[in-house]
């Protein structure tokens, strides 16, 4: 596995692995995961190399977090960087409301019966922290994440949450870096613009960004990322299979940023697929590299239910691309002309082994 080295705007240096591993899944999204398969899939991402591990009090209503601090805890608490996020707090009095019917919004199927309560509050954040630190069964937290304070998110109450996060949320982040609680603050938005307001309006070390940068779309690419390059903030990508589509190909049942693919995308990714077969490479390795070739970029963050799509995924990622892919993909208008690519930009260092 692969290291970046990242230090924060407090001095802080960060050892981050290219690949982090995401925890959203075993929050049982989707489907109820068994326990000992829950643990075992982290597990395994840390024996395979993984370090960035990042959870969320969203994912399963605390049970990710749950699951990711006992699988982890056998392992030395300064090996490893834990991530995780605020913006809601479970309130253990109140059983959660009935599943939606939307499969991508909340989508977990399972979890615990603890009710969420959105609240980007100073005490709210604090409330929502010592609730994680219990859950993870840790005294710190690496990463600090202001989460889901967007449109997608909110609608037209977007506005009120943006504002209760800059006024309540930041400051708390804020006090908990200067005080050595956490080591980096930052935000998990599925919008680039959002990304942006907020890396305007604070002062933030490290952004996760879901679905806004992929090897299908990459609508953060002309404004966000050049800002977060020029303020040296460090990017975690999620997404970067664009809900599936990139990984398993245009297939009955692929899911494009969690919705049924439109015939455009249909046709986009099958060309993209055809161009990579052309050079003997899978479309799902350069998915994976391309994401990682953009100079912002310090990890991409990749779910998983099972130990072998674990082992899959670090392996995949360490795949060599042909430098002649990338020219063809943008000279067939499949990719943006501005994205870095390998020849561009050097992803590969600074490094440190495994």
């Amino acid at each position: 596995m692969k290291f970046r080295d990242f230090t924060t705007r407090s001095g802080t240096h960060l050892s981050i692995s290219e690949l982090g591993f995401g925890a959203a899944p075993i929050g049982d999204l989707y489907e109820k995961l068994p326990e000992r398969q829950a643990f075992d899939t982290v597990q395994t991402a840390y024996e395979s190399g993984i370090r960035l591990f990042d959870s969320s009090p969203h994912y399963g209503n605390g049970l990710s977090e749950l699951r990711t601090g006992a699988a982890l805890r056998d392992y030395a608490r300064d090996s490893f960087l834990l991530s995780t996020k605020v913006g809601r707090w479970m309130n253990a009095f109140e059983k959660t409301a009935p599943p939606s019917s939307e499969v991508y919004s909340p989508g977990f199927v399972g979890g615990t019966t603890h009710r969420p309560r959105f609240d980007y509050s100073y005490d709210g954040v604090m409330r929502s922290v010592e609730q994680s630190l219990l859950r993870m069964g840790t005294d710190h937290i690496d990463i600090l994440l202001i989460h889901d304070a967007d449109v997608w998110t909110h609608g037209e109450n977007y506005e009120t949450h943006f504002a209760q996060a800059m006024s309540g949320a930041y400051p708390a982040l804020e006090r908990l870096r200067a005080e050595g609680a956490v080591k980096a603050i930052g935000v998990g938005i599925n919008e680039a613009d959002v990304c942006e307001r907020f890396a305007r309006e604070g002062d933030f070390d490290l952004m996760l960004m879901a679905s806004q940068y992929s090897l299908l779309q990459q609508p953060a690419l002309k404004s966000f990322l050049p800002l977060a390059e020029q303020k040296k903030i460090g990017i975690m990508l999620g997404g970067v299979f664009s809900s599936g589509i990139l990984a398993t190909g245009a297939v009955p049942g692929a899911k494009f940023n969690y919705k049924t693919p439109s015939p455009s995308i249909i046709e986009k990714v099958n060309r993209i697929d055809a161009l990579c077969a052309h050079h003997g490479v899978s479309m799902r390795h350069v998915a994976m590299r391309f994401a990682l070739s953009h100079p912002a970029v310090v990890s991409i963050v990749l779910g998983g239910v099972h130990p072998t799509e674990v082992k899959a995924n670090t392996v995949d990622v360490n795949q060599t691309i042909p430098t002649a892919l990338w020219r063809d993909l943008k000279s067939e208008g499949l990719l943006d002309p501005a994205a870095p690519t390998p020849h561009t930009h050097s992803s590969d260092v600074p490094v440190a082994a495994v």
